[in-house]
């Protein structure tokens, strides 16, 4: 029995690939028909054409493939119209086409987008880059290409590389040209630049020359220099030849041209008119990896031109395309799929009469065909042909050429891995991602006027238009900026650095003053600043603090004046009178170092009374001998000699602190007594922000916010003060007649108004760090370069030179122009007198070790409780004599304990032979 099924089962094994291979030859047509829609008289067209004839050659060439069914490819020609590409698109649907080709076009996409998702029939382009051609509303729709929203990242990295901010964009106003500058606008925003101007002209097929005229006139009257031109062929070359013969292809502009001019420059041989027109222009272009399949297949295409067509990147994809849909073909027999279709009924009249779509049919596999083309995963003649999980192919990049001479050559790559490079993205793929800044390279351009040097990208617009630069008029400390009276102009400090600035700069700035303030108050600089972002000013002049919630919105250039935050507060004079000795040290100081004194004096006499006869005696003596050695280390005369161990170490390690406290105070008590010394019962920022007294600030300055937002100092208690004679009068009164406390500004106000001011100075230290800057809008490029120019002024001396000139003080703006009014605290010696108060601790507690251990080992352990404290006690009081103490044991004898208790030494024989002998 299990002979039988062995045999049984290797008969079926044998049997069974003929049996399969039965089944899939009857399953599989003798033909199967492909449609392709595109414009055969196109520059992408004509070459789009030959590729795929070649590659449905090839294809039925093929033995592995299709295994004997004949792939027929039927071309319509749409000429580029939505309609008449519909009308194509329907006549394929009246046979049995399985897939459809094309469009080119991404208008036309569009349109035949919907009737594939009808009918069921896959639709394959591959020229068709609109971004907006998505999955999820044409879910038969796929894209054999590389989107325009690739195109446009590398786009937008190019412009981000060169460090342009503004960029004007020429379209061809349809669906491919307005929404791949959107996508534009989206990847230029990702990277703080953007699209200052955008220019769109009709997609006809006849161009209406007038309109490009005025459309460039427009654009060259733009301050952006840095164009990109996303057009067809046809209608971009009229823009290149016009944009020339206006003079905008000259030294200065840019120009970037999509992918169009690419297929132009491979397929067609332009005369040296056209080239010359095209000097310097930067070029993308598809990316194809270099194989020996694109070389052989390079030199056949020549063959089959005789060299009067070139092939581009979209033939490839072309070719690529027909071979993607033989796979998915095959694969899709191999299912088991079945060519059926079903007649479309779904449009009918109310009346009954239906269109006339009888003849047009639903493929009923779509789905199944679908699936596998996009499930292909093969190695065309453009690199691999694998679509991603949002149906683009994988690994997007594109050439980066520049036009010179009579061609172009490559400059570079982009690739959606690694960002621009001048290495080919296949070697990178193979490596880690990296985008940082060293890595990103491109080799050098030559751009339009034939020049090395990177454009500006930017100029002053010609069309007569003056830059509003807004300048605040103040009505205090006009020494900074000031209107001239009976003219537009304005003078002061930062009035003649932001005029040096201009006059540094390389080119022409054409501007006029906006004054802005109403003349009796200080106007708010926040509020000037935001007039920059509202489009009223191009920029703003003045003492404008760099802070953040304006760094915000807007842009700063280089600080030319430092500034910060002090505090202003009156003070006295302190004179030297007869009780001056006392001022170096504070009140806790004196009484923690004549406590040290004392102290020493009790920890010296424990240490030494047992031993020492210069600290024995009657208690009034100790007594007076415990003060006087404390009070004579100050002067380092003390007498009495220290005997002990620890004593000598609790003394010298005293010294040491008297050292240098009599030092400290007498450098201090000469300086109260030589120099003239101010005092302020304001410290600084701090003693301000815990008190509760009004607090001055100049009106229109940050200052507000600051004290009130980032220090949390009640509003309540901040008093707006408009000029210098405010401020001295509310210093003046103080805070219990109607003033202030003190008055917080910015440092080169506070300058000026000590410069006349001279019963006032500046308390603590600065305790914010800031500087003045002119203001422009985000992203301006005039801000750089006025950060440049300042610079300049900053390293040969002209901007010293300017603050001389307007900030000018008297000296007591000089002298002693911040209070210090600390004294020698207890806080810079507190290590000193912990260092010694623990020694003094340690030399203790091991002294009474010393006495514990003598109690212990020789007291009675029968005595009584009070017998032992009254041992205990003159244990501690009786002379101990230790030069005896050794000597009495080098000759054999020892003290009883009740003798050292006692304080009697007694003589004790050892040996009882001697106590015999002398009873004899």
């Amino acid at each position: 029995m299990n002979l039988c099924w062995v045999v049984w089962w290797v008969m079926m094994v044998l049997v069974s690939p003929f049996v399969g291979a039965a089944n899939v030859s009857t399953s599989r047509p003798t033909l199967v028909n492909v449609g392709a829609i595109f414009n055969f008289d196109s520059t992408i067209g004509k070459v789009a054409k030959i590729a795929m004839e070649e590659a449905v050659k090839d294809v039925n060439a093929d033995n592995t493939i299709l295994h004997g069914t004949k792939l027929v490819l039927t071309s319509q020609n749409s000429n580029c119209s939505g309609f008449l590409g519909m009308v194509q698109a329907l006549r394929f649907m009246e046979t049995d086409v399985v897939a459809i080709i094309g469009p080119q076009s991404s208008v036309v996409a569009h349109i035949i987008s919907h009737v594939a998702n009808e009918l069921r029939v896959p639709l394959l382009s591959f020229a068709a880059t609109d971004p907006t051609l998505s999955n999820l509303q044409f879910p038969f729709f796929v894209r054999t290409t590389q989107s325009d929203l690739y195109q446009m990242r590398a786009v937008a990295e190019l412009i981000d590389y060169y460090g342009w901010k503004e960029v004007i964009t020429i379209y061809v106003d349809d669906d491919y040209g307005r929404n791949g500058v959107s996508a534009l606008d989206d990847e230029l925003a990702s990277r703080r630049c953007r699209i200052s101007y955008k220019a769109g002209f009709q997609s006809t097929p006849d161009v209406n020359r007038g309109e490009i005229m005025n459309l460039l006139v427009k654009v060259a009257l733009m301050q952006s220099r840095v164009i990109v031109l996303h057009a067809h062929p046809n209608s971009g070359v009229m823009v290149f030849n016009m944009a020339h013969y206006l003079g905008m292809t000259d030294n200065g502009y840019v120009w970037i041209a999509t992918d169009w001019l690419s297929s132009v420059l491979d397929s067609t041989s332009l005369p040296q008119e056209t080239m010359d027109v095209l000097q310097g222009v930067l070029v993308l272009r598809q990316h194809t990896p270099d194989s020996v399949r694109k070389r052989a297949f390079s030199s056949r295409w020549n063959k089959l031109t005789h060299g009067s067509l070139g092939l581009h990147s979209y033939g490839l994809y072309a070719y690529d395309s027909v071979w993607l849909v033989a796979r998915a073909i095959d694969a899709f027999f191999s299912q088991g799929g079945i060519v059926s279709c079903t007649n479309y009924t779904s449009l009918h009249d109310d009346d009954g009469d239906g269109l006339n779509l009888d003849a047009m049919s639903i493929f009923d596999n779509g789905t199944l065909l679908l699936k596998n083309i996009l499930q292909s995963d093969f190695v065309g003649l453009t690199g691999p042909m694998k679509f991603a999980p949002d149906r683009s192919l994988v690994h997007p990049a594109y050439d980066i050429i520049n036009v010179i001479g009579t061609g172009f050559r490559r400059v570079g790559y982009w690739s959606n891995y690694s960002g621009v490079s001048t290495i080919s993205p296949e070697i990178l793929y193979a490596k880690p991602p990296n985008r940082s800044s060293a890595s990103q390279k491109l080799s050098s351009v030559i751009w339009p006027g034939e020049t090395l040097s990177k454009p500006r990208g930017w100029v002053f617009p010609n069309n007569g238009r003056q830059l509003r630069i807004g300048v605040p008029i103040r009505v205090s400390f006009r020494e900074f900026v000031s209107p001239v009276q009976g003219t537009e102009m304005f003078k002061g400090f930062c009035v003649d650095v932001f005029t040096a600035a201009v006059n540094l700069l390389p080119y022409a700035v054409p501007f006029r003053f906006v004054p802005f303030g109403d003349g009796h108050k200080n106007p708010s600089y926040t509020e000037l600043v935001n007039k920059i972002t509202t489009g009223y000013l191009d920029g703003a002049i003045g003492d404008i603090a760099i802070v953040t919630n304006r760094t915000r919105i807007v842009d700063f250039t280089q600080p030319y004046a430092a500034s910060g935050l002090v505090v202003v507060a009156p003070f006295k004079k302190t004179n030297s009178g007869g009780w001056s000795f006392l001022q170096p040290f504070t009140p806790l100081m004196w009484i923690v170092t004549a406590s040290f004194f004392f102290f020493i004096g009790m920890v010296v006499w424990t240490l030494e009374h047992r031993i020492n006869d210069e600290f024995r005696g009657p208690p009034k003596q100790q007594i007076i001998t415990m003060l006087w050695f404390s009070l004579s280390t100050l002067f380092f005369s003390h007498r009495e000699n220290t005997m002990s161990t620890l004593g000598r170490f609790v003394v010298l390690l005293w010294l040491f602190v008297v050292l240098i406290l009599t030092s400290s105070y007498t450098a201090s008590l000469t300086s109260i007594l030589t120099v003239q010394q101010l005092s302020s019962p304001i410290a600084g920022i701090d003693s301000l922000k815990a008190g509760d007294e009004p607090i001055g600030f100049q009106v229109g300055s940050f200052a507000e916010h600051y004290l009130a937002e980032d220090i949390g100092i009640s509003k309540s208690r901040l008093v707006a003060l408009g000029s210098p004679e405010e401020y001295a009068k509310a210093l003046q009164l103080g805070p219990k007649h109607g003033g202030v406390a003190a008055i917080v500004d910015e440092r080169p106000y506070v300058e000026i108004f000590l410069s006349t001011q001279c019963t006032f100075r500046i308390v603590g230290q600065e305790f914010t760090r800031s500087g003045w800057g002119f203001a422009f809008p985000r992203d301006s490029p005039l801000a750089v370069d006025m950060s440049t120019a300042i610079l300049q002024l900053s390293e040969t001396g002209d901007l010293q030179r300017i603050h001389d000139k307007w900030m000018t003080r008297s000296t007591c703006s000089l002298d002693n122009a911040e209070i210090d009014s600390d004294r020698l605290q207890l806080k810079s010696f507190w290590g000193l007198f912990l260092i010694c108060g623990i020694a003094c601790f340690i030399a203790i507690v091991l002294h009474f070790m010393q006495i514990m251990l003598q109690f212990w080992r020789y007291a009675p352990s029968a005595n009584s409780i009070s017998g032992r404290l009254q041992r205990f006690l003159s244990l501690i009081d009786e002379k101990e004599d230790p030069s005896r103490s050794k000597r009495r044991k080098r000759n054999g004898e020892e003290i009883s304990p009740e003798d050292q208790l006692g304080g009697r030494p007694k003589k004790i024989q050892t040996e009882t032979t001697v106590e015999f002998n002398s009873n004899n």
